[in-house]
């Protein structure tokens, strides 16, 4: 301390810094939780400083680089203009004045303070331009500095991401530097091991005008304690954030989430955007009471009236076997079904029952998986498809486009899929059936069918399969009970606003009033300010379920799969050469339940690579993806 403070004297100080104003008045109950953002928030600022030093004392400039504040103003104008560009690029729909309404009220709703915005608007409403149109008027209204967009899965952020870039990147030949930063990652690098040295793979500080990100990344993130995890924080005072597909936040976690989101509000001058077409009822829980709520559209209900452009079936047979849901899609009237399930097992066995309803198909080993695409896109040759978690993200992006050009083709087409397809994915169906699920994923499929309302009405049809699985957990439980009581054939379909208002409180109410169901350990540990444990305990993926695995698809070039095997060997090296590494190889993950990465480490059909992850050597099938059960060819998908 002599040392430094001979060079820096104010360092040493002899009065004590009093705490800011607003954290002196807050009630008893709150002054811990007010502390814990205060102090993330100022150590995010110490770290990011730490790291520009360092690097700019290595790279020889000795000037930390950061970005100049952006005009707001400038790149909402681009934002405009190439908006009106892009809509008259695409072709027009039957809803295209409902979704420019959305968008002028997002405007207006844009000129209002800093606060808690909800945008309660239904699938194929356009919320996704709503949403960043609002984000960089409002920014530019109140001269906030950026723009942080947070979803729930890594194929939306892509999505949007993609949207994003077209519509506010400087174009070719045009002066200034990139707007949007895409920011994600699957796999914990950090995890135990002696992999604490890849923290850093993860680090970004965010000095971007926008950031899309996933709400793992953000809230993982807003509640770690390693410095690389937290030193893009303070990039969160002074922003607008906007969360996409709301309803996605896991109940267990609420409090933390909710009480951080609305300390960024009231003492670090952001603002939040919650958006959804099923808005929880958050302003029920203890968190957010009695704070204000701006609704950004003035007539929700209308708004839903106007929209609604499916009819509800409810099959409420409880013996319905696979192959009799399979037998009732592939008799469908409609050539183009989507089939939503509850879990990758539910998806592989209906996928299977669909393709041996057909009775057709060569193995794997009679025709590539190249082969098998051309004839897939093929006109008048139908196909099966599959989708779920089990894939890479690179093989479920080729397929989710395969199924766009062939419905855009009218060409004969069935889709099963887990919930992965249900939020923000744009896919259009005149018919969906949907396994029975909480009221949020009712509506989310319904929201893949008659999307741009091309037809007079799509149809919904909600099942119960005798031998279906649930996802683990109690917050899923008390949720399907709760849309069971609310929703069915004489009751209230999932579109229905008043009921999903008491399906929420019915489903909150059910996991008792204590807060312990929402989070309010970890509530008790930010009070404590227990940085470390707070960080145990908090875990937006439960990570004893699932796990990330790198794949190299056997149907990839060879080339391809030298370069993915040269990347996986530099993860392993002990002296990584930056987080791009990574972000090559995120095409090449898929996910599996950790039982199954553990059996299949001491079969040796998997190797560890490095913190949590590891690369699969095992089958790996070219319609379902990994199945640590098979060693022959695949079967073929199409029908």
């Amino acid at each position: 301390m002599e040392a430094v403070s001979a060079l820096i004297p104010e360092i040493i100080r002899s009065e004590v810094i009093a705490p800011p104003y607003w954290l002196r008045k807050l009630p008893a109950r709150q002054i811990g939780l007010g502390k814990d953002l205060l102090v993330r928030l100022l150590f995010s600022c110490l770290v990011d400083a730490d790291f520009l030093d360092t690097a700019a004392h290595f790279d020889g400039t000795g000037t930390p680089r950061v970005a100049p504040d952006t005009d707001m103003a400038s790149l909402h104008s681009r934002f405009e203009t190439r908006r009106r560009a892009y809509l008259k690029r695409k072709e027009p729909s039957p809803v295209d004045a409902v979704r420019s309404t959305v968008y002028e009220q997002a405007l207006a709703a844009a000129e209002g303070n800093p606060g808690v915005y909800v945008l309660h608007v239904p699938t194929g409403g356009g919320k996704t331009l709503a949403s960043a149109g609002f984000a960089l008027r409002h920014a530019a209204r109140h001269r906030l500095r950026r723009v942080v967009v947070a979803v729930p899965f890594i194929s939306i952020t892509e999505q949007n991401a993609e949207v994003y870039r077209d519509l506010l990147d400087p174009g070719e030949g045009e002066a200034g530097a990139p707007v949007v930063l895409e920011h994600h990652s699957s796999a914990d690098l950090d995890g135990t091991g002696g992999a604490s040295r890849w923290a850093r793979l993860a680090a970004e500080n965010w000095d971007a005008p926008m950031v899309v990100t996933t709400t793992v990344q953000l809230f993982q993130s807003l509640f770690a304690n390693r410095p690389a995890a937290m030193r893009k924080l303070h990039r969160l005072a002074g922003a607008v954030i906007v969360l996409d597909e709301v309803q996605a936040l896991p109940d267990r976690l609420l409090a933390p989430i909710l009480s951080a989101l609305r300390g960024l509000v009231e003492h670090f001058g952001a603002s939040v955007v919650l958006a959804s077409a099923t808005q929880p009822e958050f302003w029920t829980l203890p968190e957010l009471e009695g704070s204000p709520r701006h609704m950004v559209i003035d007539d929700v209900q209308g708004l839903f009236t106007e929209l609604r452009r499916v009819k509800y079936t409810w099959r409420s047979d409880a013996d319905l076997s696979w192959e009799e849901v399979a037998d009732d899609i592939a008799g469908e009237p409609e050539s183009q079904v989507l089939a939503v399930v509850n879990t990758t097992k539910d998806a592989s066995v209906l996928h299977k029952c669909l393709v041996n309803l057909a009775g057709a198909g060569e193995s794997g080993s009679a025709a590539s998986a190249a082969s098998m695409g051309d004839r897939l896109r093929t006109p008048g040759q139908p196909a099966v498809l599959h989708l779920s978690t089990r894939m890479t993200a690179e093989h479920r992006r080729e397929v989710i486009e395969l199924i766009r050009s062939r419905l855009a083709a009218g060409l004969r087409t069935f889709v099963v899929s887990t919930s992965l397809i249900e939020a923000g994915v744009d896919i259009d169906f005149p018919c969906v059936y949907r396994a029975m699920a909480p009221a949020e994923s009712l509506q989310q499929a319904a929201g893949r069918c008659n999307r741009d309302g091309r037809n007079t009405q799509g149809r919904v049809v909600i099942f119960r399969p005798s031998e279906g699985g649930d996802p683990r957990g109690g917050s899923y439980d008390a949720a399907k009970s709760a849309s069971e009581r609310n929703f069915g054939p004489d009751l209230a379909d999932p579109d229905d606003l008043a009921a999903l208002s008491r399906y929420y409180t019915d489903r909150y109410a059910a996991q008792g009033t204590d807060g312990r169901a929402f989070g309010e350990e970890i509530q008790q540990l930010r009070r404590a300010l227990d940085f470390p444990e707070v960080a145990r305990e908090f875990r937006m993926i439960d990570d004893s379920y699932s796990q990330p695995v790198l794949v190299v698809r056997p149907e990839k070039s060879e080339e391809d799969r030298d370069r993915i095997e040269a990347d996986i060997k530099q993860l392993r090296d002990p002296y990584p050469t930056g987080p791009e590494v990574l972000r090559r190889l995120q095409p090449h993950t898929a996910s599996l339940p950790r039982h199954e990465v553990l059996k299949a480490l001491s079969s040796g059909i998997a190797e560890p690579v490095v913190g949590d992850l590891v690369v699969w050597r095992g089958f790996y099938d070219a319609a379902r993806g990994l199945d640590s059960e098979r060693t022959e060819d695949p079967a073929a998908f199409l029908i």
